[in-house]
Formats: structure tokens, C-alpha cells, sequence
């Protein structure tokens, strides 16, 4: 199947509706069910908020990064950084600086509750359904490869590596793990965090085939890098929940035979 290259417009109908659905569903998906109390719901709003402006800067920033490296390439023509800060998103830069907004958030406004689970569960779905506007519209595309099975054929007839296709199927494998993970209660509290270690690292594999500028070594994409440093962060999060939680259950019954005494 030929796809159309992509071309230089202000607005791509294939692209956009397949993010206006991604919205609609993670609107649509009751991420909330386990809040019955409202002022728990206001802070969560509240926080989901600051999280989605995290993302919306971080987004930008991680295509500055990932296709100019900037601010280290500083050689780089103005035109370019501009015509690049208006156009692509990550989603690597929307979960690393949303997470970071999210987490820096917390103490600030007393959200003392760990993490929504359902909302990391809804996540990957959400994600799956945009890269699908990826593959029709001819962005975030694989290098060259021979005709295969796996590969996509654009409308310059030149077979390539699918990665958007890749990425809807491990985002959908995930999806349906975390769903039956929040189920029966698995790794409460760490679902968000699982999954920017795991993308981190699919990221960082399949961008080897991802049409992307090598700028480190000629091998090694800016990408890839933040990939790196979210699977890291990811890691950090999970393990530094788990630490407070461990020095929960040591303080709390020495607090108990304190108070009993």
C-alpha cells in the first residue's frame, strides 16, 4: 500500500483526527472511578493539568533536542530552529516533562495520593490511536529496507522500516497488560512509571530504523538519549516510591508502641 509523503501544510486532516480521537478517549475513559472524594477529584484535575502543560512544553523541547540538538548544535540557522519548534511533537519530551511537572506539583498543592493507575492503563491506547495518524500521514517514519512484511511503502516507492505500525502494536500489548495489571492490583502506584521505562527502551531500540538525525557519533540519535534518561527517570520513581513506602511500614509501628506508651 502506498501512503503520501508528508508536505508542508498548516494543518494534516489524517493526523489531526487521529489525535482529536486519541483525546476523546482518554476524556471519555473514567480515569476518576476510584476517587469518590471531591476535593480529591478537584486536586486531581487540578494536577492533570499541570501534567498536560509538562507535556506540551516538554514536546517541543524534546524535538529541539532530539532533531537540531539543541542547545548544543547552536550553529544551526534560525529558520530551522523555527520551522522545527513549529512543527513535530515527541511524545518522549510529553511524558518525561509531564511526569517532572506532575511530580514537582505534588508537594506544592498537598496531592498526597500515589499515582492513577487507570490513567496509565488509558495511556497507551490513547498513543496507539495518534501513531495511527503517524502511518497515514507519512511522519516518524523507518529508514530503507527491502519490501517486506513489516515494512510500508510511501508514495515516493520506497519500501521502509513501519515504525508507527510497531509502536501501535506495542502500545496496544501494553495497554492490555496494564489493564489486567490495575485489575487484580499489580504494582499499584508504578503503572505510569513502567511504562516510561519500557517505552524508553523500545524507543530507544527502534530508533536505529527511525528516519532520524544521528547526531552523536553518527549512529546515535538525540532521541535515543532522552529515551535513555526516561527510562532512568521512570526507574528512579518507581524505586524512590518504593523506598518511602518501606520507611512507612519501619516508622509506623514504632510510632504505634511510641503512642501505646
Amino acid at each position: 500500500m502506498a501512503i503520501a509523503l508528508v508536505e508542508q501544510r498548516l494543518i494534516y486532516p489524517e493526523y489531526a483526527l487521529a489525535v482529536l480521537a486519541a483525546i476523546l478517549v482518554g476524556a471519555l475513559f473514567p480515569v476518576m472511578q476510584d476517587m469518590p472524594d471531591p476535593r480529591h477529584r478537584r486536586q486531581y484535575i487540578f494536577l492533570q493539568g499541570i501534567t498536560l502543560l509538562g507535556a506540551a512544553i516538554g514536546c517541543k523541547l524534546a524535538v529541539l533536542f532530539g532533531e537540531l540538538g539543541c542547545p548544543l548544535a547552536v550553529s544551526q540557522a534560525r529558520a530551522d530552529w523555527t520551522t522545527v519548534a513549529l512543527s513535530g511533537r515527541s511524545i518522549l519530551g510529553a511524558l518525561t516533562f509531564g511526569l517532572l511537572a506532575a511530580e514537582i506539583a505534588k508537594p506544592l498543592i498537598g496531592y498526597a495520593h500515589p499515582p492513577n493507575d487507570r490513567f496509565a492503563a488509558v495511556l497507551p491506547f490513547t498513543l496507539a490511536i495518534g501513531r495511527v495518524g503517524c502511518l497515514l500521514h507519512g511522519c516518524c517514519r523507518g529508514i530503507a529496507c527491502e519490501p517486506a512484511w513489516y515494512s510500508v511503502t510511501y508514495a515516493d516507492g520506497i519500501p521502509r522500516y513501519a515504525i508507527p505500525a510497531y509502536e501501535i502494536a506495542f502500545d496496544v500489548i501494553v495497554g492490555v497488560t496494564f489493564i489486567w495489571m490495575v485489575k487484580r492490583r499489580i504494582a499499584r502506584g508504578h503503572l505510569f512509571s513502567i511504562f516510561l521505562v519500557v517505552y524508553g527502551v523500545f524507543r530507544f531500540v527502534t530508533e536505529f530504523w527511525r528516519e532520524t538525525p544521528k547526531l552523536y557519533g553518527e549512529w546515535l540519535s538525540g532521541y535515543q538519549v532522552l529515551s535513555l534518561l526516561a527510562a532512568l527517570l521512570g526507574a528512579a520513581f518507581i524505586f524512590a516510591r518504593i523506598a518511602r513506602r518501606t520507611g512507612k511500614d519501619h516508622v509506623e509501628p514504632a510510632a504505634v508502641v511510641s503512642a501505646a506508651a
